[in-house]
């Protein structure tokens, strides 16, 4: 068995970006920028009012309260051509540009009008409740690097940058394939001896959560033909996945059916738990990672596995961070040889910590536990027994919100 971080380094090591792709800012929502993005114009593109009230000069409010001439009004989206003098206000709204001799607004609750003149009750220095040309960001300054995941802000400030067209990589296809005799789909007829699938379901919604297209090409029964040809449907996807079937059982026939049409295995089995039988390898030339059939087990896999993979395909810069920690709420027995990654659920604790309570079951068909759970927490190999109030290690699940 080889650790999870070789057994990652060899799953990534031949996989690179793909290639960038013209697409609009309507669809960029989780796409990857190919390229860094500068502003095609200076926001906000003139002086405006971050308030509703009046334009004046600062000079003349040296003296309050003071009486003066309302000689415009200006809201947003038009302008005043004029020029505001001694003695004088422009009504304005919030967003519209301030008028040329003005440098300060007088907000509305400050004020008394009266037709046209408006008496000022309380001073404002100069550039009170005024959005100076460029507060937000100048033409040309480059406000997105290439490798981010676009999130809804980040489609926003595009769309403030006058960028309705991006170029980002090309979003990853996976051919999901699942194995097994005893497995039938949600909603169809069921065997004595059947179980209800969720694998291949479940390694769907994650593809797409994390940014990829999944290509799910239905269940292969335990026969190496009926196997061959459905694994064949795959043609053309980034990466192939399978679920079960890379065991050590007379009926886990992944390796070798598909090994007659090229299947060129890099390395099985980790020192991990869930998700010992994993298997890495090539179908095709096409990159494969064989995850195992237990449920829990392949989305603990695809979280840790599946999802760098994706990342690095979609061109997604690597994190920077450190893996986060979390306060025990419980203590912990000593690990054996293998990496443990516990699932868990996270609580704030009275003084404001962040404290982790891993499920007192840990068996890798539980998927009631694992949907509860907001982390997995990392025991390495032969951990030594760890108290409650330790700090550990975390793996959150991506969309998970820490709790408040």
């Amino acid at each position: 068995m080889i650790s999870v971080e070789e057994a990652l380094s060899r799953l990534l090591e031949p996989l690179e970006a793909l290639p960038p792709e013209q697409v609009s800012i309507v669809d960029g929502l989780g796409r990857v920028l190919a390229e860094d993005v500068a502003a095609r114009r200076t926001q906000p593109p003139f002086a405006v009012s971050a308030m509703d009230g009046y334009a004046v000069r600062a000079e003349d409010l040296a003296n309050i309260p003071v009486e003066l001439r309302i000689v415009a009004e200006v809201p947003a989206g038009a302008g005043f051509g004029g020029h505001v003098g001694a003695g004088e206000a422009a009504r304005i709204f919030t967003g519209a540009p301030l008028p040329e001799g003005t440098d300060t607004i007088v907000i509305q609750e400050d004020t008394q009008r009266e037709g046209n003149r408006v008496r000022v009750l309380e001073g404002a220095p100069r550039g009170r409740y005024v959005r100076r040309e460029g507060l937000d960001f100048g033409e040309g300054e480059v406000l997105l690097q290439a490798g981010r995941r676009l999130t809804a802000r980040d489609i926003g400030l595009l769309a403030a940058m006058n960028r309705p067209w991006l170029f980002a990589h090309r979003q990853p296809r996976i051919g999901i394939l699942s194995t097994g005799d005893e497995i039938v789909m949600p909603g169809d007829p069921i065997g004595p001896h059947q179980i209800v699938s969720s694998n291949s379901l479940a390694l769907a919604a994650f593809v797409t959560s994390c940014g990829g297209i999944p290509v799910s090409v239905g269940n292969a029964p335990d026969d190496p033909e009926a196997l061959r040809r459905i694994a064949a449907a795959t043609r053309g996807v980034d990466l192939l996945v399978t679920t079960g079937g890379a065991s050590v059982g007379e009926h886990d026939l992944v390796r070798e059916a598909l090994a007659v049409d090229g299947f060129e295995l890099d390395f099985w089995q980790i020192a991990m738990r869930p998700g010992k039988p994993l298997m890495v390898g090539r179908y095709r030339g096409t990159p494969m990672l064989g995850l195992p059939g237990n449920p829990v087990s392949t989305l603990v896999c695809a979280l840790l596995f599946l999802k760098p993979a994706l990342d690095r395909l979609s061109g997604a810069a690597s994190p920077a961070e450190a893996m986060p920690t979390a306060r025990l709420g419980v203590a912990l027995p000593k690990n054996d040889r293998r990496q443990d990654y516990l699932r868990s659920r996270l609580a704030r604790a009275a003084d404001g910590t962040l404290e982790v309570f891993p499920f007192e079951v840990q068996d890798s068909s539980m998927m009631r536990l694992l949907a509860a759970a907001d982390c997995l927490v990392v025991r390495p190999p032969h951990a030594p027994a760890i108290a409650a109030g330790a700090t550990a290690p975390i793996v959150p699940f991506p969309g998970g919100a820490l709790p408040i």
